[in-house]
């Protein structure tokens, strides 16, 4: 689907649900202010976006120049550390010592919802293909699961970017079972 088409399927979402959305690098921040704008900003639900591939401030940074709000935006950074960027402390950033930690990513997450957010909320990984890298994919697919059965308890979204380019067969069934619906933009 193009970016408009994707635009018009993120906007017709009623009720929280597991989506899958397979990017390639030439949409890859198009389709993130997509989903941090559009989509959430459109339903005002909070965020919090679980960073294993661009630190956090980068993120912040290219969403600065997009003109995004980011005031209801949390990051989970698992790649600061090992990248040896800032990990400066900041209120709406936890860092998360290395993507390998994934129990410590849905920790962090669930702190952040306990701690900052009333109701529905918008959990973005970016991206799977990245903690594939790090992690065994029995133990990415277990915890993809386990992330997803614990969010959709508190009646959360959860989008899954994955790059096209890095993907393969085990990474798409992995995503096959834990998403409710799987989207690819062109």
């Amino acid at each position: 689907m193009n970016k408009e088409e994707f635009q018009k399927k993120l906007k017709s979402y009623q009720e929280p649900l597991s989506v899958s959305v397979s990017i390639s690098l030439s949409n890859y921040f198009d389709v993130i202010k997509y989903i941090l704008e559009d989509f959430s900003g459109n339903k005002n639900l909070p965020i919090i976006y679980i960073s294993a591939t661009i630190p956090s401030k980068s993120i912040s940074t290219v969403l600065d120049v997009y003109g995004v709000d980011s005031k209801k935006i949390f990051f989970v950074d698992c790649i600061s550390h090992i990248m040896m960027s800032s990990t400066a402390y900041s209120e709406r950033t936890v860092f998360v010592e290395s993507p390998t930690m994934l129990e410590t990513i849905m920790l962090k997450a669930q702190y952040i919802l306990n701690k900052y957010v009333t109701g529905g909320s918008v959990i973005v990984i970016d991206s799977v293909n990245s903690l594939a890298i790090h992690n065994d994919m029995k133990i990415l697919s277990e915890f993809l699961h386990l992330f997803v059965t614990y969010l959709r308890s508190r009646g959360a979204y959860f989008v899954i970017l994955s790059m096209k380019e890095q993907s393969n067969d085990e990474i798409s069934n992995i995503l096959n079972f834990v998403s409710d619906e799987i989207l690819e933009v062109e």
